[in-house]
């Protein structure tokens, strides 16, 4: 058995230090890179790109909204032509320095706001998993089950790879995305105890990946918490 575990990073621009990547990027097996819109800058994106090749972790586009001062988590008005935009511009930025490199992008996810409004609303989850399609349609699209972008990446016969948020709380089968505590989230062994009811719980028996935010506080004990919990149940968390 098999599980990718993924981090949301390269979220760090110009003086600002955001996340703890180099502590994360030894742990997870997939990392998402921001590519400059919520976060992240050129250089952030080239040194982050170079220390997921150093550890062998692929690589994803982390899409966002142009909100910097919001960090992207703010829902703003959008329409499916700027969502198809927004998208292979991103995708675009982050693939250059993948290029000059020789590695493969192998994933995309949405950040933030973009996820959760691409998740509810078709008509951008459409957009979204067309721009996908037109660059490269083996690329994966990491999102929610029972999201409209994995339905509409289904229709479109692109490989979906359902997500769950461990450092997140739940109330059931719905993630808790914004306005959370960390009381809430608990402490890595509250959080390893939540990971392993849901692998044992059928209504998640499609979840491909893993999330551990780089910015979550104790983000690389709650990520090897998790590695441990999987291992001991007979989980791998690299790709052969």
């Amino acid at each position: 058995m098999y599980m990718d575990l993924n981090c949301d990073m390269g979220e760090s621009y110009g003086a600002y230090d955001y996340g703890m990547d180099r502590e994360m990027m030894p742990l997870i097996s997939s990392a998402n890179i921001a590519c400059g819109f919520h976060a992240g800058d050129p250089r952030i994106m080239r040194q982050t790109v170079e220390l997921a090749q150093a550890f062998g972790v692929r690589i994803g586009a982390h899409i966002g909204l142009p909100d910097r001062l919001g960090f992207g988590r703010r829902y703003m008005q959008l329409s499916p032509g700027e969502m198809y935009d927004y998208t292979l511009y991103q995708i675009g930025a982050l693939s250059a320095f993948l290029r000059t490199g020789g590695i493969a992008l192998t994933h995309v996810k949405l950040h933030g706001a973009l996820y959760m409004m691409a998740c509810e609303q078709k008509d951008l989850a459409e957009a979204y998993v067309r721009a996908v399609r037109s660059w490269d349609p083996a690329l994966e699209i990491y999102t929610l089950p029972g999201s409209e972008v994995a339905a509409s990446a289904a229709e479109h016969r692109l490989t979906v790879v359902n997500e769950y948020f461990a450092d997140r709380p739940y109330a059931g089968q719905h993630v808790k995305m914004f306005g959370w505590t960390y009381e809430e989230i608990g402490t890595p062994e509250n959080i390893g105890d939540r990971v392993e009811r849901m692998l044992a719980d059928p209504a998640f028996a499609n979840i491909g990946t893993i999330c551990v935010h780089s910015d979550t506080r104790n983000a690389p004990a709650i990520m090897r918490t998790i590695k441990k919990r999987l291992e001991l149940s007979g989980y791998a968390t690299k790709k052969p």
